[in-house]
C-alpha cells in the first residue's frame, strides 16, 4: 500500500510503501508495520506497544557491520543488544531499517553514497515512522534516540550529527571513524581494517607460541608476552600493540569474527584502489615479502587450481557446533548462527593447497557461480567459510556445486597483513611506531577507503546528547577509536553535550557466542553487556528529558595502551570496579585438596545503585555456580571471602563476577551491571 499523504525531507525517497501491518502478541501485545520507500532499496520495520506501554518515545537501533537488514534486532542478538523488549521497557516504539540496501550490496541507483548507508536511509525511515506514530497514537513522538553496536555504533553518531530534525540523543557502543567536518556525505578511510592486518600477521606468525603470549598476560601470569619470541615475533606482536589491540585479550587473535569479515568485504575495492599494491608487496625493495621472503616460506599459495568437492549451508555448520565438530572450536563458526540455516555458505575442497588458508582468496572459475569471488573467513578442519562484498557476498556459497572448479590464492591477505606500515593514516593514533623525524619508514600507498555502507566522516558535532559506550576487551574495534571521537568533540564540537562511558571485560560480541572450547571460557572471562545497553539508555533518556547528566568514566592511554583508575570513585562510569586475589596475591600456588582462600574486593562508582549479587566460577567453566554468602544488596562496597580446595592437579582460573543495578533490585534480570576478576592457581 503506498501512503501519499507523507511529506517527504529527503528528496531522493520515493513515496512510503507499507507491505505488512499486523497485530502481534510476542513478545508482547503491539502493531508491526514493514516497508520501504519507493525507487529505493530503503525498507524499515517498526513496532508500536501499546498505549499504557507508549511513554512519547522512539528508539531506533542500527544494524552493525555493513548493516543490510531490518532485522538485526529481532534475531538472536536482540535479547543481547536492546531489542523490541527494552525499547517497550523503556516506554518507546522501536523501528529498524536496514540502512539503505540489501545485505553486502549497495542500491543500484545510489551506488557508493556514503551518505545514504550512513544516515539518510535511517532518517528517513525515522521520519516516516514518526508520520505513522503521529496517526496510531494520536500524538507525535516527543524525543528519539538512536544506538547500535559495532557498524551500528560506526553510523549512530553520523545520524544525531547530521538529522537533528528527528533524533535526540545517541548511543553508540563499540564505534569509531575519522573525524573531519562537512565531509559526511564522503568516504572514509579507517584505521582498524589496518590494524587487523597486524593482527593476522601475529596470528599466522606465532603459531602455536601464541599460547606461550597468552599465559603470560592472563593473571598470574609473568607479564611478558615477547619472552621465547624470535626478533621478527617481538616486532610484529610490538606493532600490534602500539597499534592499540586491547592487553589482556591475546587469546583472541587465534578467533577472528569480524575482522576476518572486514577483510573478506573490503579486499576486492582495495585491490580496486590500489591494483599495484600486492605485485609492490612481492616484488620492490622496502616491503617485507619482497626483502624477506623466508618468512612466508610454507604459507604462501599462489593460483592454486582445484575442484569444489563439497558445499555446506549454515545449518550444517550450526550442526556440527552443537556436536562439538571442528566448527565449535571457531569464533568465525557465529556468522552460521546469524545465518539462514538453508544459507550455503561454506564449501570443503576435492583438493586443498600447501599453505596458509585464513584470508585466501576463492575465484570460482566454472559453473554458475563462475566468476565469484570470495575469501576464507573462517576454516573448520577442512570446511571453508566464504564471504565477500557486494552481489558475490550475499551469495557466498549459493549455486557453487561439487565438481567446480576454483582457483585458491593468498598473495593479497598475506601482503595485507603488512598494510599499516604502508597505509598511514593522518590524525589516528597507533602509526608513530612507523615515522621518524615526521616521515615514514616504509614506501608509501595511495589512501584507501572502505566500502561506503559504513558511512562518511564524523564532524563530532551535534545538537543532542551523545553518550558513548566502549569496550575495553574488544578485539574488532580497539579503545583508541572512542578516544580519538572524545577528543574530536572538544575540538570541534560542545563537551557538555558528550559523555564516554569505559565498560570492563565486553569483547565485541557476548561470550555466549565465542567458542566454548577457549579455556579458561569465553563467560569466565567477559561480561554479557545487554544490561549495560539498556541501563545506558535509560540513561541517555534521563540526560535528554530531565537533564540528568550520566557520569563519564576517566582513563589514561599511552602507548597503544588503555588503563583504568584502580578505584570506582576515580574511575567513575556505571560499572563496578571488581579485584581478586588468592591467598593474598593474583597467583597462588597449592596441593591437592589444600584450601586456597579467594577474596573479592569490589565498589560501585557513585549513584550507580548498589551490588546484588556476587557468584564465583572456581573452575574456568563460565557457570558460576557458587553464590557468595553475606550481599544484601544494600552495599555499594564489599570485601568478601571464600575457600575452595582442588581434588585435582592442574592450572585453574578462578572468577567472581559481581553484578550491581541501580535501584538495588536483586528480582530484575533487566539492567544487571556485571564486571568481574579473575586468579590463578596451580595446583600440584
Amino acid at each position: 500500500m503506498v501512503i501519499d499523504d507523507y511529506q517527504g525531507t529527503d528528496p531522493y525517497f520515493g513515496k512510503p510503501f507499507i507491505d505488512v501491518d499486523e497485530r502481534r502478541e510476542q513478545p508482547s501485545s503491539h502493531r508491526y508495520v514493514h516497508g520501504g520507500f519507493e525507487n529505493t532499496d530503503t525498507r524499515f520495520a517498526i513496532y508500536f506497544p501499546d498505549e499504557p506501554v507508549y511513554q512519547g518515545r522512539f528508539f531506533q537501533p542500527l544494524g552493525g557491520g555493513l548493516g543490510g537488514t531490518e532485522f538485526a534486532f529481532v534475531g538472536p542478538l536482540a535479547g543481547v543488544l536492546g531489542g523490541v523488549e527494552a525499547c517497550f521497557r523503556l516506554g518507546g516504539y522501536m523501528l529498524e531499517s536496514n540502512q539503505g540496501h540489501f545485505g553486502n550490496d549497495l542500491d543500484q541507483r545510489a551506488g557508493n553514497d556514503p551518505g545514504l548507508y550512513g544516515y539518510r536511509a535511517s532518517a528517513e525511515s525515522a521520519r516516516f515512522a514518526k508520520h505513522l506514530a503521529t496517526l496510531h497514537y494520536g500524538r507525535p513522538p516527543h524525543h528519539g534516540y538512536v544506538y547500535g553496536g559495532s557498524g551500528g555504533a560506526r553510523r549512530s553518531p553520523l545520524c544525531l550529527e547530521n538529522a537533528a530534525d528527528i533524533y535526540d540523543g545517541a548511543l553508540p557502543f563499540m564505534g569509531g571513524g575519522p573525524v573531519a567536518p562537512g565531509k559526511a556525505d564522503e568516504p572514509i578511510e579507517s584505521v582498524q581494517p589496518t590494524g587487523f592486518g597486524a593482527m593476522f600477521n601475529v596470528r599466522r606468525l606465532l603459531g602455536d607460541k601464541l599460547a606461550s603470549v597468552i599465559d603470560a598476560m592472563e593473571p598470574g601470569g609473568s607479564g611478558n608476552p615477547f619472552e621465547g619470541l624470535t626478533t621478527y615475533e617481538r616486532e610484529a606482536l610490538a606493532d600490534l600493540y602500539r597499534l592499540g589491540f586491547p592487553r589482556g585479550a591475546e587469546y583472541m587473535i587465534a578467533q577472528p569474527m569480524g575482522q576476518a569479515a572486514m577483510w573478506c568485504w573490503n579486499a576486492d575495492d582495495w585491490k580496486r584502489q590500489d591494483p599495484d599494491y600486492v605485485h609492490a608487496f612481492w616484488n620492490e625493495k622496502g616491503y617485507a615479502g619482497h626483502d624477506t621472503p623466508h618468512l612466508f616460506e610454507g604459507d604462501r599459495i599462489v593460483r592454486f587450481e582445484t575442484k569444489v568437492g563439497e558445499v555446506r549451508t549454515a545449518g550444517d555448520i550450526a550442526a556440527e557446533v552443537m556436536r562439538g565438530g571442528p566448527a565449535a572450536g571457531e569464533a568465525s563458526s557465529f556468522m552460521a548462527v546469524m545465518s539462514p540455516p538453508e544459507k550455503p555458505i561454506a564449501i570443503r575442497l576435492a583438493g586443498a593447497p600447501q599453505g596458509y588458508l585464513p584470508g585466501a582468496g576463492v575465484r570460482v572459475t566454472s559453473g554458475n557461480a563462475a566468476d565469484r569471488q570470495l575469501y576464507v573467513t573462517g576454516l573448520f578442519g577442512d570446511t571453508l567459510l566464504l564471504d565477500g562484498f557486494g552481489a558475490d557476498g550475499n551469495a557466498k556459497a549459493a549455486d557453487i556445486e561439487p565438481g567446480d572448479s576454483v582457483e585458491v590464492d593468498n598473495d593479497a591477505f598475506l601482503a595485507y597483513c603488512h598494510w599499516h606500515r604502508h597505509h598511514i593514516i593522518a590524525g589516528e593514533k597507533g602509526f608513530d611506531q612507523v615515522i621518524v623525524d615526521n616521515a615514514p619508514i616504509f614506501p608509501q600507498r595511495r589512501p584507501i577507503c572502505v566500502p561506503t555502507p559504513f558511512g562518511g566522516h564524523y564532524s563530532a558535532q551535534f545538537e543532542g546528547k551523545l553518550l558513548y559506550m566502549q569496550h575495553t576487551h574488544d578485539t574488532s574495534l580497539w579503545p583508541d577509536q572512542a578516544i580519538l571521537y572524545a577528543e574530536n568533540v572538544s575540538r570541534h564540537g560542545n563537551p557538555d553535550n558528550f559523555r564516554l562511558q569505559w565498560v570492563e571485560n565486553a569483547e565485541h560480541i557476548p561470550p555466549a557466542f565465542l567458542p566454548s572450547s577457549i579455556f579458561p571460557s569465553p563467560s569466565s572471562r567477559l561480561i554479557n553487556y545487554s544490561g549495560v545497553i539498556e541501563q545506558g539508555l535509560a540513561d541517555l533518556v534521563a540526560w535528554v528529558e530531565e537533564g540528568d547528566v550520566p557520569p563519564a568514566s576517566q582513563y589514561q592511554y599511552a602507548g597503544g595502551k588503555l588503563t583504568l583508575p584502580p578505584e570506582a570513585k576515580d574511575r567513575g562510569g556505571i560499572q563496578p570496579v571488581v579485584a581478586a586475589s588468592a591467598n593474598g596475591a593474583s597467583r597462588a600456588d597449592v596441593k591437592v585438596d589444600e584450601p586456597v582462600t579467594l577474596v573479592v574486593v569490589a565498589e560501585v562508582p557513585p549513584n550507580a545503585g548498589t551490588i546484588v549479587r556476587v557468584e564465583w566460577d572456581l573452575d574456568g567453566s563460565g557457570t558460576f555456580p557458587v553464590a557468595q554468602d553475606g550481599v544484601d544488596a544494600t552495599s555499594t562496597a564489599i570485601r568478601l571471602s571464600t575457600t575452595h580446595a582442588y581434588a585435582k592437579a592442574g592450572t585453574y582460573f578462578p572468577s567472581v563476577r559481581v553484578i550491581a543495578q541501580r535501584d538495588g533490585d536483586v528480582a530484575t534480570p533487566h539492567r544487571q551491571i556485571p564486571n568481574l576478576a579473575r586468579v590463578r592457581v596451580v595446583v600440584s
